[in-house]
C-alpha cells in the first residue's frame, strides 16, 4: 500500500505538470506561459534561399593585402608608381629604380610568401608585377565566407527573436532560411541581407567636391552619400561627401551596440563600444585628426560625418541619423552580430500564408482524432475493461507529448503530427503485448494477481527492446535530419518516452490498485 501511494503521488505530479504546460496552448489567457511552437508549414512564415557572393570576399581580402603592401612600402621607404587591385582579385604593382625593386622583392619574400606571381615585366627602368592568391587559398576564403555568413545570419535571427528558425547551408555558397511566424518579411530580409560593414573614414577636404561629382575624383578618394528622408514631405535627400578610401577603423573591434535615446532631441541613436585595441585605435585616430571630419560609413552609406572636437577616449562612439526606433534596433542587432564577409543575394523567396497552416492543422487533428477513436473502440471491444485502462493511458500519452513540445519549446510540424499519430499505434501496441501475456498466464490457471505480475515481467523486456531501438532511430533522425524530418523525430522521441511511461508504469499502477485495494477476483480482459 505504501508503494502504491508513492507511485500514485509521482504519476499525479507528472500529470499536473503536463497539464500546466499544455494549458497555454489551449487557453493562453488562463495560464500565460510558453505555448507549443508551430513550424513554417503550420503557422506560415518566410522561406529564403540566399547565395553568398564569395568572389567579393576574395576581392575584399585582396584589397586588404594591397593596403598592407602600400603601408609596408611606405614604412620601408620604398617608392612605387602604383599598387592597385585590378581585374577583381589581382594586384598590380609598379616599382621604379633598381634599389626600390630589390627592396620590394625582399619585402615580398618576407611578408607575402603566400602570394602567387602571375607575371613580371620590366622596361629597363620600371618593374610591373601582377600577383594574386593561389587557387587553394582562394577556395579556402570562399568556404570561410559562406560559413561565416551562415553564423552571422544565425546570430542576427536569434537576436531578432524568431522561435525555432531553420538555417542551414546548401551546396558550396547557398544558405536556406525558414522563419516560422514572421509577418514583417521586408524587415526580416533587410536585417538578414545587411552587410553591416562599419568603417570610419576621413573626409577629403583638400579637393573640390563639385569637381568630384563631375567625374574628376582624386586618387585615393571616393564619393559616398548620406541618405535622409524629410519627415514631412517623405522625400529622400542624398547628400554627397568626398571621402578618403583608406579605412582608419572597422567594426571588427566592436564589443557592443545598443539603442539609446538622445535626451536633447528625443531621437534614437546607436551607441557602440570598442574592445581595448579598438578603443586605443579610436583614441589615436581622433587625437591625430582634431578639427577634421570623420565619416561613419555603413555599407557604403554615410550615417554621419561629425567634426572631431577633441581626442575621444574610453572606446565609445555613437551612430546618429534619422532613425526610427525599429531601424536603430535592427542596426544594433546587425552590428552586434558582426559584418557579413560578403554580400548575399536572394535567389528564392516564398511566403507561406497562415491559412494554409490552419488547414494543415485541421486535417492533421481530424486524422489524429479519427485514428484515435478507431484505436479506442478496438481496445474496448477486444480487451473490455482492460481496454479502458489502455485508452486512458493513450489519452494521457497525447497530453504528455503536447507538454513535452511546450516544455522543451520544440516545434510542431506537419510531419510531427504524423509522428503523434504513429505514436498512438505504438502506445497501444505495448498494452497489447502486456494484455496478451496476461491472457496466456490466466489460461494456465494463475490468479489475476499472479497473471498481471507475470504478464508485465515477461512483456517489459520486449517492449523496452522495441521502443529503445525506435528511440535510437528517432534521435539519429533528429541529429542529422533537417526541417520536417527533425519535426517528425521530435514527436516520435517524445511519444516513445511517454508511451513507455504510460504502458509500463501508469497502467501497472491501475491494475495494482484494483487487485490490492479493491481485491477484485477476476480481470476484464
Amino acid at each position: 500500500m505504501k508503494s502504491l501511494k508513492w507511485r500514485f503521488a509521482a504519476i499525479l505530479a507528472v500529470i499536473i505538470i503536463a497539464i500546466i504546460y499544455v494549458l497555454p496552448t489551449i487557453k493562453p489567457t488562463l495560464w500565460p506561459h510558453k505555448k507549443i511552437n508551430l513550424g513554417l508549414d503550420l503557422q506560415g512564415g518566410m522561406h529564403l534561399v540566399l547565395e553568398v557572393d564569395t568572389e567579393k570576399a576574395v576581392e575584399s581580402t585582396m584589397e586588404r593585402i594591397s593596403q598592407e603592401i602600400r603601408r609596408l612600402l611606405k614604412k620601408e621607404h620604398i617608392r612605387h608608381m602604383g599598387v592597385n587591385r585590378v581585374e577583381g582579385a589581382r594586384i598590380s604593382v609598379k616599382i621604379q629604380g633598381q634599389k626600390n625593386i630589390d627592396g620590394f622583392e625582399k619585402l615580398l619574400d618576407k611578408e607575402f610568401k603566400d602570394l602567387r606571381i602571375l607575371s613580371r615585366s620590366t622596361d629597363g627602368v620600371a618593374l610591373t608585377m601582377m600577383i594574386d592568391l593561389p587557387g587553394r587559398e582562394t577556395d579556402h576564403i570562399k568556404k570561410l565566407a559562406t560559413e561565416q555568413a551562415l553564423e552571422t545570419i544565425r546570430n542576427r535571427i536569434d537576436q531578432f527573436g524568431v522561435s525555432e528558425p531553420d538555417i542551414r547551408q546548401q551546396g558550396e555558397k547557398r544558405i536556406l532560411i525558414q522563419l516560422p511566424g514572421i509577418r514583417d518579411t521586408k524587415r526580416a530580409k533587410d536585417l538578414i541581407g545587411k552587410t553591416a560593414l562599419l568603417e570610419f573614414k576621413l573626409l577629403d577636404e583638400a579637393h573640390d567636391l563639385n569637381a568630384a561629382l563631375e567625374g574628376n575624383i582624386p586618387p585615393g578618394s571616393e564619393v559616398l552619400y548620406e541618405v535622409k528622408e524629410d519627415p514631412e514631405t517623405r522625400r529622400v535627400i542624398k547628400i554627397p561627401y568626398l571621402v578618403k578610401k583608406r579605412t582608419l577603423l572597422t567594426g571588427a573591434n566592436l564589443t557592443d551596440a545598443r539603442v539609446q535615446i538622445d535626451s536633447q532631441y528625443n531621437e534614437p541613436y546607436v551607441s557602440i563600444n570598442f574592445d581595448k585595441k579598438g578603443g586605443r585605435d579610436f583614441e589615436r585616430i581622433t587625437g591625430a585628426n582634431v578639427k577634421k571630419r570623420l565619416a561613419i560609413v555603413l555599407d557604403k552609406k554615410i550615417y554621419s560625418a561629425p567634426v572631431i572636437q577633441e581626442k575621444i577616449t574610453g572606446g565609445q562612439a555613437r551612430i546618429t541619423g534619422n532613425f526610427t526606433t525599429e531601424e536603430a534596433h535592427d542596426l544594433a542587432i546587425a552590428l552586434r552580430a558582426g559584418a557579413l564577409p560578403a554580400p548575399v543575394h536572394i535567389l528564392e523567396e516564398r511566403t507561406v500564408g497562415p491559412s494554409l497552416g490552419s488547414d494543415s492543422i485541421h486535417k492533421g487533428l481530424v486524422s489524429m482524432c479519427v485514428g484515435g477513436i478507431f484505436v479506442i473502440l478496438f481496445m474496448i471491444i477486444y480487451y473490455k475493461g482492460s481496454g479502458l485502462i489502455a485508452d486512458f493511458a493513450l489519452i494521457l500519452n497525447i497530453i504528455l507529448i503536447a507538454a513535452g513540445l511546450a516544455g522543451f519549446q520544440a516545434t510542431l510540424t506537419l510531419p510531427g503530427i504524423a509522428g503523434i499519430i504513429l505514436t498512438i499505434g505504438m502506445a497501444v501496441d505495448a498494452n497489447v503485448l502486456i494484455f496478451e501475456r496476461i491472457r496466456e498466464e490466466m489460461r494456465l490457471g494463475k490468479t489475476p494477481r499472479s497473471a498481471v505480475d507475470a504478464g508485465y515481467d515477461r512483456a517489459t523486456l520486449t517492449i523496452l527492446d522495441a521502443n529503445v531501438t525506435t528511440l535510437i532511430a528517432a534521435l539519429v533522425l533528429f541529429q542529422f535530419g533537417t526541417g520536417p524530418v527533425k519535426g517528425f523525430a521530435v514527436t516520435l522521441s517524445l511519444g516513445v518516452i511517454s508511451s513507455l511511461f504510460t504502458a509500463l508504469i501508469m497502467t501497472r499502477l491501475i491494475f495494482d490498485y484494483y487487485l490490492t485495494k479493491r481485491k477484485i477476483k477476476s480481470l476484464s480482459i
